[in-house]
């Protein structure tokens, strides 16, 4: 009785009654804040400002600026189209499409214009208070401006519309350059970053790049320049690159990090590796001989493992010696060493290298090759990765290996950041060199390093030879793989060539790769002169001395006994030593041509040696 007593009808009404005046005070409020003007636009802060990137020489590559983002409130806004009248010709947009994007906004929070300049901003923000316009507002957003557009692009990245890196050193370093609020030495700013490449010499190998890609209607071109005694990198080229001032026209192409990310069959320059591999491994022996008859002949492991069961060479070799292999690019003496040598033995070797892992270079998104385990290789696996196939490899991977050779055996890390400053300019990182593995010994990349010397003085490498400066080269010419995984393209290649220059004490390493050249395909023709290019004028502008420095071996020019005039057969001869007589009849020939250069007796020749005649080819010879 006292509880039906409590709860009478006039209690009821008392207390829906105090809950519906809540709920109408409620809706009011939340009605008022919706359509009350918006109050006068706060003062814009800026950002703490990003570190800055330059180059190891202080350049500046990407410094910070402060732009400015126009916002919308649409549920703010009385007049839209008077809005869009007077601010279409402040933003450069046309009053139809400023209308457009107001109108078919989905959300009442839209950007109208962003990345407004500081004199923009001005007067975007005198025009809310001279016409009274409601529901904008304008943000201060941290971004970039790379003086120097294209130039290194690739390495350097790219920020996002939220200040925030994403690719390159921006994305990798964006702790760095922009730290967390309370970081000691970055209250003002981020801290500096100073990259370890020469701005100058990757302007002059982009160059280079660019005129190798025109020239061979190649589809890409890497270009890449490491300091042989810190691992170091120098120049970071990767053609077509992006224009970082006009970044969002760019293609992904453009945007894309072969040197990090492209994985491909290195072809012959791998030859170094392998045989620097079994020089160690004790499978030959500097001394050793082997008959080259072009093709080496191995038996299946299993009668139904099918495939063919040859390793050919472009020519018959003769007898050769380990230099002559890495000297003629001989894939059957390699062959013949490698079937001999234990596989597994042979693969720890290579992974000692790096090759099969990431080099941990500060990039975001390294890949790290391919590299299948020992058990699942076929017969004649070991034989083919000898000569660069059925392994994949990035440039940056085969430059970090290539650190051995120049480093009496042991490998370097390779690094692109030389130096951090915090906002006052005191020093709170610099690079130093990282030794890895003692891969090879001293004698071993001493050795091999000298073949390739005998590679540039009158081998397959001789077009990247230069004046004056003892350099080691070795070049590559490798099938590239069907895009769908089944076998090798009768039209795709990617011509190599690597030079590490001066021999008797190693200052720089060079690795070009052109990818998919149009017409000529050949390394030594491709790529070599672009490395003798980028050598000369490193060893210029560097000011290194051009001596006649003792060669590693013996290079001086052997005349032959021919005493018949050259006929060429399908593949090109060996012209070494011959006379200017005995030429004379190749001038005469109607579907190539003969270009001779000097008197006396051949010193070098282009074509290499075993390269198949092909009507319309170019033959250079050049004459001492």
């Amino acid at each position: 009785m006292e509880l039906n007593t409590f709860i009478s009808k006039k209690r009821i009404i008392f207390f829906v009654g105090i809950l519906l005046l809540f709920t109408g005070m409620l809706i009011t409020k939340y009605a008022k804040a919706m359509l009350i003007a918006e109050p006068e636009p706060r003062p814009i802060s800026k950002p703490r400002e990003r570190g800055s990137i330059l180059d190891r020489n202080g350049k500046i590559l990407a410094a910070a600026t402060t732009l400015y983002n126009l916002s919308a409130n649409k549920s703010l806004i009385e007049d839209a189209n008077r809005l869009a009248n007077i601010l279409s010709p402040i933003i450069e947009t046309s009053e139809t499409a400023l209308l457009d994007k107001i109108q078919n906004s989905k959300s009442n929070f839209l950007y109208l214009k962003k990345k407004l300049s500081e004199n923009e901003k001005d007067i975007v923000k005198d025009a809310i208070q001279d016409y009274g316009l409601k529901g904008l507002r304008l943000e201060a957003v941290s971004t970039r401006i790379y003086p120097e557009n294209d130039l290194a692009s690739t390495l350097i990245g790219y920020l996002g519309d939220d200040g925030k890196g994403l690719a390159g050193m921006e994305y990798s370093m964006q702790n760095v350059l922009s730290p967390p609020e309370g970081t000691a030495g970055a209250e003002e700013s981020g801290f500096t970053v100073f990259l370890t490449i020469d701005a100058s010499i990757q302007y002059m190998l982009q160059k280079i790049a660019e005129q190798t890609m025109k020239n061979s209607q190649a589809e890409a071109v890497i270009f890449l320049a490491a300091d042989a005694k810190t691992g170091e990198i120098l120049a970071y080229v990767n053609e077509p690159s992006a224009d970082l001032a006009h970044f969002s026209a760019s293609t992904e192409a453009e945007r894309f990090d072969r040197p990090a990310y492209f994985m491909y069959e290195p072809g012959s320059v791998f030859k170094i590796f392998s045989m620097a591999s079994f020089l160690d491994l004790g499978s030959t022996q500097d001394s050793a001989v082997y008959t080259c008859d072009a093709q080496f002949l191995f038996n299946p492991r299993q009668q139904q493992e099918k495939g063919p069961n040859v390793i050919r060479c472009l020519r018959v070799h003769g007898r050769v010696t380990p230099r002559d292999i890495i000297r003629f690019s001989c894939n059957d003496g390699l062959a013949q060493i490698a079937d001999k040598t234990d596989a597994a033995a042979f693969a720890e070797k290579l992974r000692t290298f790096g090759f099969g892992k990431k080099t941990g270079i500060e990039l975001p998104g390294e890949a790290a090759g391919i590299f299948a385990p020992v058990s699942s290789w076929s017969a004649r696996t070991k034989h083919t990765i000898s000569f660069g196939q059925e392994i994949g490899v990035t440039s940056l991977q085969i430059m970090q290996a290539a650190t051995a050779f120049t480093n009496k055996g042991k490998t370097l890390k390779l690094s692109l950041l030389s130096e951090i400053r915090d906002a006052s300019g005191k020093t709170v990182h610099r690079h130093r060199p990282k030794p890895l593995a003692q891969v090879v010994s001293a004698e071993t990349a001493k050795t091999v390093l000298g073949y390739m010397q005998t590679a540039a003085d009158d081998g397959t490498g001789s077009r990247a030879s230069i004046k004056g400066v003892p350099i080691a080269v070795k070049t590559g010419t490798a099938q590239m793989a069907q895009a769908d995984g089944r076998g090798y393209s009768a039209t795709d290649y990617l011509s190599s060539c690597i030079g590490i220059f001066p021999v008797d004490d190693p200052q720089v390493i060079l690795y070009l790769a052109v990818i998919r050249p149009v017409g000529q395909t050949y390394g030594s023709l491709i790529a070599a002169p672009a490395i003798s290019e980028a050598a000369n004028a490193i060893i210029d502008y560097r000011g290194m001395g051009r001596t006649n420095a003792p060669n590693v071996s013996h290079t001086g020019i052997i005349k032959q006994n021919r005493q018949t005039p050259v006929v060429l057969g399908t593949t090109m001869p060996n012209l070494i030593g011959t006379p200017k007589r005995l030429l004379l009849d190749l001038l005469m020939r109607t579907d190539i041509t003969v270009k001779l250069t000097g008197d006396g007796y051949v010193a070098s020749q282009s074509p290499a040696a075993g390269t198949p005649i092909a009507k319309g080819m170019i033959i250079e010879l050049t004459l001492e």
